[in-house]
């Protein structure tokens, strides 16, 4: 398995397309109750084959990640050999950008002396996507890239 198998409740959202996954490999529902059943450790493969197709499409579609902690907040913009990087640092303490408080005292405070900022280039060293589900698995989610658009427009200003 190269990424990670996907949640139970990844599964019931994706329930039509393995359903038609399973199709493609010639097991109708009657098979796969019996699989389940009789080979344990085939069902096993064809969740994590189904978990890792999936996983592949999403993260070739992925641009954006966002990953928000205490005191920092990581912005990526993926590209097919680099990700584009902007950190923010609060350098008060008792910020916490895990609340709305602390996402409006960004807002307050974006552009003082009470905000590192950072920004980065990385090349991928490693296959793109596998890159890219380590942040995930970091803690990073996909994003729309609105907030690193509205800094980056306004760092290259």
């Amino acid at each position: 398995m190269k990424y990670a198998r996907l949640t139970k409740e990844q599964f019931e959202e994706l329930h039509a397309e393995f359903a038609s996954f399973l199709a493609t490999q010639a097991i109708d529902k009657a098979e796969w109750d019996s699989l389940k059943i009789n080979k344990p450790e085939v069902a096993e493969q064809e969740l994590d084959v189904f978990s890792d197709l999936i996983w592949e499409g999403v993260l070739s579609r992925a641009e954006f990640l966002e990953h928000f902690s205490k005191n920092h907040i990581f912005l990526f913009q993926c590209f097919e050999t680099h990700v584009q990087s902007i950190v923010l640092k609060s350098l008060v303490p008792e910020t916490d950008f895990l609340t709305q408080d602390g996402l409006q005292w960004l807002s307050d405070n974006m552009f003082t002396e009470t905000i590192e900022m950072k920004v980065g280039k990385k090349v991928f060293t490693e296959d793109r996507n596998a890159s890219i589900f380590e942040l995930i698995q970091q803690g990073a989610f996909l994003s729309d890239g609105q907030l690193f658009k509205q800094i980056n427009t306004i760092i290259e200003s």
